[in-house]
């Protein structure tokens, strides 16, 4: 935070006990941020920023709607559990930036905008950074990661911290999608009774629900992919490295990367400017293109014009719905000037999935490792090995309903010298990339599109998650290339999405494809939070 900004902050606080009226005719009041009826619904980035202009609203404003938001759905009404902390100071930082936008004007189009990041993402405040667990529920970061630091220079608020599904589902083997110790279970606001996915399972109820205006999640393998696919948003999964990963909670640096979840492909967009982020200790951001993009410029009505895109279908297990919604949209695609290429199946990735176990059980010990050797010292668990026995001891807190076999199984890995390592890293990544650089180059690809997920199985927290089939996150994951998941229809009230994937650092041309395929097809709609569909 700049020196200019700090000492608003500081006149902010001293100030924040009196209300601001919205539109200096009402307060904020129950009645703004009941479960079906928010005056910030659906509300845009580009929406924000013009009410800001005009003055229809303050960022001080929007902030206590967002907070009032978050106290009706998340622990009352619905308790969607999407939230673990609110930052106690979103307030009086909102009420710097209205003051510097009087004075100075806004820094871009993310100056004032609430947003909730992921809790496994540092951010130097009053809230700790803990991925769900106990373990970390003292740990207050020493520094901003550079990606809250970015967020923070855009002028972005940072009012809370998400929930996600503990260690960012990287414990257990049976684990329940969405649960924590720190948040406990996340639930889906379109059917409270259905998986929210994860590992990004706050980031993604929380945008689907209007708790803030955009959210930010991390993916290794599905975890930004997924939940925005179970709650009906858009998630883009960028290219490993473009966005700094230091002062994140790590799985794996081979995979691991935060992305934009958010209601428009718009907003992703903005957001993902905004996240942009570079840093010596991260070397996969120092790969990054030389020209800088403005994500927003590529918001294009037409951007779907000419891009030939290939069709993957196989050999992915549909349910017996998603066929017809996904041809629908296909068309849709073609009708709006795409050369389809249908059809299409990738080529053998053969060991590939073995691979990817191998290295991700690898890179979490060593990383997280070196992760914990670096948190306050009131955090007292500074290894995994202390993190295992620590579950042991609070068993009844940590592990009420499944344990930590991912965990046990990372800490029997010796260091990354190990040649079993070195093997199983050099048949992972680089050859998902060539399964996918294959099929681009033999069909002059420019993009694929497959169905991200079938919908939404039902939540289990004693027997854990029952995969509902279908899932493709693992191309983009593994392969560290970007891919974007944006909504397309609905099945028995839960949605569905597909996804398009592309090369590295191919998410311009990505979000010119998604925006004009939304705004073609225009299928979002806003949770109902359903008890049950049936009667």
């Amino acid at each position: 935070m700049n020196k200019n900004l700090a000492t608003l902050v500081l006149m902010a606080v001293l100030s924040s006990c009196s209300e601001i009226p919205v539109n200096n005719e009402q307060e904020t009041s129950q009645a703004e941020i009941s479960i079906n009826d928010f005056v910030l619904d659906e509300i845009t980035v580009a929406e924000l920023n013009e009410a800001y202009k005009n003055g229809t609203y303050t960022a001080e404003q929007v902030v206590k709607l967002y907070l009032g938001r978050i106290e009706a759905l998340n622990k009352k009404g619905p308790r969607l559990n999407a939230v673990i902390s609110v930052n106690p100071d979103a307030v009086a930082i909102a009420g710097a930036l209205d003051q510097e936008r009087q004075e100075t004007g806004p820094r871009g189009p993310m100056h004032g905008i609430p947003i909730l990041l992921k809790d496994n993402i540092d951010t130097k405040d009053n809230m700790p950074t803990t991925a769900g667990s106990i373990a970390l529920k003292d740990n207050y970061a020493k520094e901003d990661s550079p990606l809250a630091a970015s967020l923070r220079e855009a002028g972005a608020i940072i009012i809370g911290k998400a929930n996600l599904s503990e260690w960012a589902n990287f414990r257990s083997t049976n684990s329940s999608s969405g649960w924590s110790g720190m948040g406990g279970q996340t639930r889906n606001p379109y059917l409270l009774t259905a998986n929210t996915c994860g590992s990004s399972s706050g980031s993604g109820a929380a945008a689907a629900a209007n708790m803030a205006a955009v959210t930010v999640g991390t993916e290794t393998d599905g975890s930004v992919v997924c939940p925005a696919a179970y709650n009906g948003i858009v998630g883009i999964k960028p290219t490993v490295g473009l966005v700094s990963r230091t002062g994140i909670i790590p799985i794996a640096a081979t995979q691991d990367t935060a992305g934009p979840m958010t209601r428009t492909v718009a907003d992703a967009a903005y957001l993902l400017t905004a996240m942009v982020s570079q840093n010596a200790e991260d070397p996969a951001t120092l790969s990054q293109p030389d020209v800088k993009v403005a994500y927003e410029d590529h918001l294009k009505a037409d951007g779907l014009s000419g891009k030939r895109i290939g069709v993957i279908r196989s050999p992915f297990r549909m349910h017996d719905d998603l066929p017809e919604i996904f041809n629908e949209n296909i068309e849709a695609m073609k009708a709006h000037g795409a050369v389809i290429i249908d059809d299409l199946e990738f080529g053998s990735r053969e060991g590939i999935g073995k691979n990817e176990g191998t290295v991700l059980d690898y890179e979490f010990k060593h990383y997280l490792n070196e992760y914990l050797k670096n948190t306050p010292d009131a955090v007292e668990t500074r290894t995994l090995e202390e993190l295992i026995a620590f579950n042991i001891e609070h068993a009844d807190e940590e592990m009420p309903y499944f344990k930590q076999e991912i965990f046990l199984d990372s800490q029997e890995k010796g260091p990354l010298t190990d040649q079993e390592y070195l093997e199983a890293a050099q048949g992972n990544q680089p050859a998902m990339q060539k399964v996918i650089d294959d099929l681009m180059d033999a069909h002059n690809l420019d993009l694929i599109v497959l169905p991200s997920r079938n919908p939404a199985n039902s939540q289990d927290v004693i027997n854990g998650d029952h995969p509902s089939g279908g899932g493709t996150s693992s191309y983009a994951a593994v392969s560290g290339y970007p891919s974007i998941t944006v909504p397309m229809g609905y099945i028995h009230e839960l949605p569905v999405s597909l996804s398009f994937i592309g090369r590295a650092y191919s998410e311009a041309m990505m979000i010119e494809a998604a925006y004009a395929f939304e705004n073609a097809t225009k299928v979002r709609r806003k949770p109902k939070f359903l008890p049950y569909v049936y009667e």
